[in-house]
């Protein structure tokens, strides 16, 4: 029997009588579970879960999606936006189109390939100024930790960067340098100090080979082994335990390397405070499958074999990996050359990113809560994001809604990033973005943003 939205409220008071919308599907997911639910949202927050056969009042509007899914909005933590210096590769205005478009309600810029990168408050600023007007998601910031910085962390910390990054070996910038041990054991200290996050391009150095040239992939793949990614973590895992107490919360970026897994799960089970995730493109793509001279399949670290990534999905599924996030890093068409040594190295899928997921993680039996705790519970978690990644009261109204069941071909015409390159284009795709809201507010149907209305987003507000 039908229930009334203000009977309801007499066993959930998260439910306000001021509520704005209703959202409806038979199948919501939940942190407990999916289920079918109505969705109540007042002032940009939802406001209650209710059961499906609630009746809200007239005068609030009912969207009822009826079998599509409701996940919470994607929270994506690894996007390289590029912008001030280098718009020309992307932008905050594109790269949150293409956020919009495929679910992502938030996301979180990293502090390199722009310029300046975001290594000081002042620079910081100068990203804010251009992002605040332009993007169509909410948008965070981290920071960089780079040789001769180490006395800008703190400032950066308190001016609302939600971590810093580093890498170990060379960044492919000039204006962003790699630490070496002895540097990164002084930054590990430093934002340890004042309780932060660390995140790191793990790859060691002295493990990979120069960059080949030509066109086989077979080449590339061997000049960036495994063994970089792995002593990378171990360097990573053995600095925390020195430090102890005094160790940051560390997190391992894009990892390709199963053969790392082991070690991240020991070090958690002693109490190494260090997580790690891994992206779209290692967990749909392999190596087995990129044809020489398509270096837009490029990047850093590699994809890799089949059996490698067999074994990530069972790194996710046993929880060692804690998210997938799409390190999207984009270029011009130009920068992408048939040569592996000289091409840029990065993938776009910043608006496929969830039906990739969906569409691999569907067929090794998982289920779509599961693609809803990896790509928006779990980044949430990492970046302290209280108010995102979960359909609950008290959470912002961020919904990605998604015929599960539907496919689509990706062509990179119709893609919002800006340059039109993909390593996914051609493919067959499971899942299409119905609709994307953003705090109550439709941001994107069927692929098309609205205007930019995101928020610039600080570490804990």
């Amino acid at each position: 029997m039908a229930e009334s939205v203000e009977a309801a409220e007499a066993v959930d008071t998260g439910t306000a009588p001021g509520a704005r919308l209703a959202l409806r599907s038979t199948r919501v997911v939940t942190p407990e579970g999916i289920r079918p639910a109505l969705v109540t949202v007042a002032g940009g927050r939802i406001a209650g879960v209710l059961p499906y056969d609630t009746v809200p009042p007239p005068d609030i509007p009912l969207e009822d999606v009826g079998d599509d899914a409701v996940l919470p909005g994607l929270v994506d933590t690894h996007v390289h936006v590029n912008d001030p210096g280098r718009t020309e590769w992307e932008g905050f205005r594109a790269a949150t189109r293409a956020a919009a478009a495929g679910g992502v309600t938030t996301l979180i810029d990293m502090p390199l390939n722009s310029r300046p990168p975001t290594t000081t408050v002042e620079h910081l600023r100068v990203k804010q100024a251009v992002a605040r007007p332009a993007v169509h998601v909410d948008t965070g910031f981290w920071g960089g930790a780079i040789p001769g910085n180490t006395a800008d962390l703190r400032p950066l910390h308190d001016a609302g960067v939600f971590g810093f990054k580093c890498f170990l070996s060379p960044s492919g910038v000039e204006e962003f340098p790699e630490l070496d041990r002895e540097r990164l054991a002084r930054a590990m200290a430093a934002i340890g100090g004042f309780g932060g996050l660390l995140i790191v391009h793990a790859e060691d150095p002295r493990e990979l080979a120069e960059g080949p040239s030509g066109g086989r992939y077979t080449d590339f793949l061997a000049s960036r082994p495994r063994a970089a990614e792995n002593a990378a973590v171990e360097t990573l895992v053995a600095l925390a335990r020195e430090l102890g107490d005094r160790a940051p919360r560390v997190h391992v970026l894009h990892l390709s390397s199963a053969d790392a897994l082991p070690l991240i799960a020991r070090a958690k089970a002693d109490g190494v405070r260090i997580t790690a995730e891994t992206c779209p493109h290692f967990l749909t793509l392999t190596a087995e499958e990129v044809p020489d001279g398509a270096t837009e399949f490029k990047c850093c670290p590699p994809i890799r074999e089949a059996a490698n990534q067999d074994a990530l999905w069972a790194g996710l599924a046993d929880g060692t990996i804690d998210c997938v996030v799409s390190d999207h890093s984009p270029c011009t068409g130009d920068l992408k050359t048939a040569d592996f040594g000289s091409a840029w190295g990065g993938i776009s899928s910043l608006q496929l990113g969830l039906s990739a997921v969906w569409t691999e993680a569907r067929r090794r039996g998982h289920g779509i809560d599961d693609v809803a705790r990896w790509m928006a519970a779990g980044p949430a978690l990492l970046a302290g994001l209280d108010r995102k990644g979960a359909i609950e009261p008290g959470r912002d109204a961020d919904f990605a809604v998604l015929a599960t069941d539907e496919t689509f071909t990706v062509d990179p015409a119709r893609l919002h990033h800006r340059n039109p390159v993909t390593a996914y284009a051609g493919r067959t795709l499971g899942g299409v973005v119905r609709s994307t809201w953003l705090r109550g507010a439709r941001i994107a149907t069927d692929g098309t943003p609205a205007g930019p209305t995101g928020r610039l987003l600080e570490r804990n507000n």
